[in-house]
């Protein structure tokens, strides 16, 4: 049985190969009906049983190994191939007893024990074949042509193993460059289907990333404004100050308003709604004014001031957004965990960077390098900003410091070049504050 073929070298591999059937069946039905001709008698007739046989191995054979070169899945024939070229060769053997016509199944035959035998053995036992042919030509025709040899019994069968040789070795040669071909392309396509799941992972776990960010840094944030915003509003109901109880609830509409335009907006990869509203120091006073108030709601004496340094310019939604995020996520951690009553927000136009610092005087903090390399992350969540905002900040080729002592109170500085930003060093024009 010989291996499948693939592309490459295919059209000569699979002509040779159709070739190679089609001459068998011809010969086979040639000599059997020379055989079935030549005359009455029991001898004809027992030699059509193993003809008969020999066609249907032939036949089993080659359809089983082109079943399986099409569709890998199939029985694999492969490991039996020395059996069923051992079964054809019986019954050629028998086949060549009854008649000489059943010789030139030879050539054919050569072709196969040097494709389907390794090839130390196949020459062997091709050259031990042409001698059965010489045998048998001498057996059968001895009584015409006396007991000697002549030359054309000797020269024609050696002449067509020589040549059966050589065009075998041209057809494996084909065969094995058309199997590296398709050894290779499946490869290609294994390693592109690797390459694509590993992007679609890649890109699943970016998409992950995104979402958990966007959703810590305006969600989280604007649901715990909320909540504190909600059971502020409760205080001043049970005081019966309606008028700060309404002026609370206020607030707690205006921020489930923005958080349900964030939640659309990063969604489909928006800018913050702030940002599409107002230029980033628009934003960043207006969120120091926000969270003063919501400060003030809670009774807490807070002050946050915007401080903004150098002639701003235009930057890239990724820059801006970036840097909105870093102040939200920086004063709600301020105003919940610092206990400061000062923050300032210092947003800085240098040239080819741009930095924005967060300061405020509250009770400060070990940061992770400090402490020793990183802390473990506590289960609430609530240790996720600062690693949120590194990654932020590192994905634009920024720097992150953050200083900060117990009871020093905390800076974060943010820096971000301006090489990468479409419009880096254009002045911004129509800002509204």
């Amino acid at each position: 049985m010989i291996p499948g073929e693939s592309s490459g070298s295919g059209i000569i591999l699979r002509l040779l190969r159709v070739s190679l059937h089609v001459g068998f069946a011809v010969l086979l039905l040639v000599a059997t009906a020379r055989v079935l001709m030549s005359g009455p008698g029991l001898s004809g007739w027992l030699a059509f049983i193993p003809a008969l046989l020999l066609a249907a191995v032939y036949f089993i054979g080659t359809v089983l190994e082109k079943r399986h070169s099409t569709d890998t899945k199939r029985f694999d024939p492969h490991p039996y191939a020395g059996w069923w070229l051992g079964a054809v060769s019986v019954l050629w053997l028998v086949l060549i007893w009854f008649s000489a016509d059943f010789v030139w199944l030879a050539f054919p035959l050569f072709f196969l024990q040097l494709h389907v035998l390794p090839r130390r053995v196949a020459l062997p036992v091709i050259a031990a074949s042409t001698v059965l042919v010489v045998v048998a030509l001498w057996f059968h025709n001895r009584g015409a042509a006396g007991p000697a040899l002549e030359m054309p019994m000797v020269l024609g069968p050696v002449f067509g193993a020589a040549f059966a040789v050589i065009t075998g070795l041209a057809y494996r040669a084909l065969y094995l460059e058309a199997e590296n071909q398709r050894l290779a392309a499946e490869e290609l396509r294994r390693t592109r289907g690797e390459l694509a799941r590993s992007q679609h992972d890649a890109g699943t776990l970016t998409e992950r990333a995104r979402l958990a960010r966007e959703i810590h840094d305006t969600l989280a944030q604007g649901f715990s404004s909320i909540v504190l915003m909600s059971r502020s509003a409760e205080k001043a109901l049970d005081d019966g100050d309606t008028a700060a109880a309404r002026e609370r609830l206020r607030t707690v509409q205006e921020t489930a308003s923005a958080n349900l335009a964030e939640a659309r907006n990063f969604v489909r990869g928006l800018q913050s709604p702030a940002l599409e509203q107002m230029s980033l120091v628009g934003s960043l006073r207006r969120l120091c004014e926000k969270t003063e108030t919501e400060a003030a709601a809670r009774g807490a004496g807070f002050r946050c001031r915007f401080d903004l340094e150098g002639t701003p310019v235009e930057l890239s939604n990724p820059y801006s957004t970036t840097l909105l995020r870093a102040a939200q996520a920086s004063l709600a951690n301020v105003w919940v965990h610092a206990k400061a009553r000062n923050a300032v927000v210092t947003l800085s136009f240098m040239g080819t960077e741009v930095a924005m610092d967060i300061y405020d005087d509250g009770v400060g903090f070990r940061p992770p390098a400090a402490a020793g390399g990183d802390q473990p992350q506590p289960r609430d969540g609530s240790g996720y900003g600062l690693r949120s905002l590194r990654e932020r900040v590192t994905a634009l080729a920024g720097t992150l410091d953050i200083e900060s002592a117990p009871d020093e109170g905390t800076v974060v500085a943010i820096r971000l070049p301006l090489v990468d930003s479409a419009a880096a060093g254009k002045p911004a024009s129509g800002l509204r504050a």
